[in-house]
């Protein structure tokens, strides 16, 4: 089986969008790193001049990725779904990195007018309504992952019913206290889980207590790290009444609370929301994302999209799977 993007960039030990950068010859590379790169692609006999060069002619081979972050698990194990079914269609894979500022719409609209690829894949890219729609009327080809809005095709899980599972088997465990370890609560994702906690509590005759939606100190990537579970959980830990469980809101945030209850010797059952690769090794309880499946068909819908602008929009929303492990015993 041929080489690929993803490859290199694991064998290089380098993300993606370096990758990309370095095959599109963007002087924000080190020397040092494009070499490491072009080592290994030569190593492995691909060929990135050809690949710079379909990009400069805007063949239409090429599928671009714009994505706010690029070195988090979720949008690694999606890439890796994409990348997965562009071997089976030979496109080429293009990877542009946004700022979840101010001005993402300003940078997502710049990417479309360039027109650099045939078609374009959104991993959670989130916009107001009336922003989705000034982007239809480029007319593009556009499938969003992570995200739904009616004018696109679309792949994407319901988070809502995701953190309803994860709190409501805690609370179906005889546990009445149980707290949600956020991130970002203008981060889409934590409204959505949010909305389901409560779901949860309220099924159950249990008020909502603002006290016990907990983050830590750290932004970076909204939260969404090892950094911000652990100070989050230990919040949690010296809150003079410590919750009986927690719900956490990423598997990565759940790993640095869990080394968080390590250190400070006190333990409470807990949940994860992704089900990354590492879970199931720590023993972690999680919902499950299909992660490679979300990026495999929505790049499936994309190219069926390229072939036929006709096409009627499909719209795939996925049910998370609760997954028992140790962590919740």
């Amino acid at each position: 089986m041929a080489s690929t993007i993803y490859d290199i960039a694991k064998q290089a030990g380098v993300s993606i969008a370096t990758v990309s950068r370095v095959f599109n010859q963007s002087n924000s590379v080190s020397d040092r790193t494009r070499k490491k790169v072009l080592d290994v692609a030569e190593a492995v006999g691909y060929h990135p001049q050809a690949y710079a060069q379909g990009l400069a002619s805007k063949k239409s081979n090429t599928i671009m990725v714009v994505v706010p972050v690029i070195s988090n698990y979720f949008f690694m194990e999606v890439l890796g779904g994409v990348q997965d079914k562009l071997q089976q269609l030979g496109y080429e894979l293009s990877i542009f990195n946004v700022t979840a500022d101010d001005n993402l719409f300003g940078q997502v609209e710049h990417v479309i007018k360039r027109r650099w690829a045939q078609g374009y894949l959104f991993i959670s890219i989130h916009l107001k309504e009336e922003q989705w729609k000034q982007l239809k009327r480029y007319d593009v080809p556009i499938t969003l992952v992570d995200e739904h809005y009616e004018g696109f095709d679309s792949v994407s899980v319901d988070n809502i019913q995701g953190a309803y599972t994860a709190t409501k088997s805690l609370l179906d465990k005889g546990f009445r206290r149980v707290a949600m370890l956020a991130a970002l609560k203008s981060s889409k994702p934590i409204r959505d889980r949010l909305i389901g906690y409560k779901k949860a509590l309220a099924e159950k005759g249990i008020p909502f207590c603002e006290s016990l939606i907990i983050s830590g100190e750290s932004q970076y990537r909204d939260g969404f790290t090892e950094r911000g579970g652990y100070e989050g959980m230990i919040k949690m830990l010296n809150m003079e009444e410590i919750p009986d469980a927690c719900f956490c809101a990423s598997d990565i945030q759940a790993v640095g609370a869990l080394k968080a209850m390590k250190d400070i010797g006190k333990h409470m059952p807990i949940i994860g929301y992704d089900d990354i690769e590492l879970s199931e090794y720590i023993g972690l309880s999680t919902i499950r994302q299909p992660m490679r499946d979300m990026g495999f068909y929505a790049t499936q819908s994309l190219v069926e999209r390229m072939r036929n602008q006709e096409k009627a929009i499909s719209q795939t929303i996925y049910s998370p799977e609760l997954i028992h492990r140790s962590s919740t015993d």
